[in-house]
């Protein structure tokens, strides 16, 4: 079985300064067919332009995970972290039982993309907390994978930045050409495509399906999914609770 949502069918924002697009319901969008995915909440596309960005507002019992594609992010809160994120770094906020913060773009002439994803954390509450770190760009072996790089865990295994739910995000890196295989076993999988363009096949499907930037697709247990990259191709491929 297989959940597939393509870039083109997502939910659309123009503020001018924000454009983004909704994997999932969220804001103004509502489709009661894409709620989430398991414990995933919300992977939004933002591209904020230069000097802009998000006033000061608040989460709470949240785990929000910025991905930065290209240019960089500031972010602030009010338990005194002050950091700028560039592209290849990953920054996780905690928002536990409550925490203020803002997110700027601090270029004067760039635009900013980054993935803002949410996942529901399997704790209520709890002291915020916030981590950011510089991935390298080659894979660092996720479940004995040379393809994955383990940037988000449960337990912080490999060098990841820590999260509560029993969840983990990784970036896969394919070459034109290169294949991957992965089963889910007894949770669930979703791949986010940053790039790139792949062929994938689940084994409860019969026929392959092409997918590009912003196409994502989610298998549930004890499913296998395959992949062949039709060129370079990264994407977020996500473990999540059944």
């Amino acid at each position: 079985m297989m959940y597939l949502r393509k870039a083109n069918e997502r939910g659309k924002v123009n503020f001018g300064w924000l454009k983004s697009q909704h994997s999932f319901s969220f804001g103004n969008y509502y489709d009661a067919k894409h709620m989430g995915f398991s414990a995933l909440r919300v992977i939004n596309d933002d591209v904020v332009q230069a000097g802009r960005g998000f006033e000061t507002h608040g989460h709470r019992d949240m785990e929000i995970i910025s991905y930065v594609v290209s240019g960089a992010l500031k972010h602030k809160d009010n338990t005194g972290n002050e950091y700028v994120v560039p592209a290849g770094d990953v920054q996780v906020m905690s928002a536990g039982k409550g925490i203020m913060h803002s997110e700027f773009n601090p270029s004067t002439e760039e635009p900013v993309n980054f993935l803002q994803i949410w996942i529901l954390p399997n704790e209520k509450g709890g002291t915020p907390s916030y981590a950011q770190k510089t991935f390298g760009t080659q894979a660092g072996g996720n479940n004995h994978d040379s393809k994955l790089e383990l940037l988000v865990s449960d337990n912080g295994g490999e060098g990841s930045l820590r999260i509560k739910q029993n969840a983990a995000i990784s970036r896969l890196t394919l070459k034109a050409g290169e294949t991957w295989e992965h089963g889910t076993e007894d949770q669930k999988g979703y791949l986010h495509m940053i790039s790139g363009n792949v062929q994938a096949v689940v084994d409860s499907e019969t026929n392959a399906v092409e997918i590009g930037a912003g196409d994502a697709l989610g298998i549930y247990e004890q499913d296998i999914i395959r992949l062949k990259a039709s060129e370079e191709s990264v994407a977020l491929w996500f473990e999540l609770p059944k």
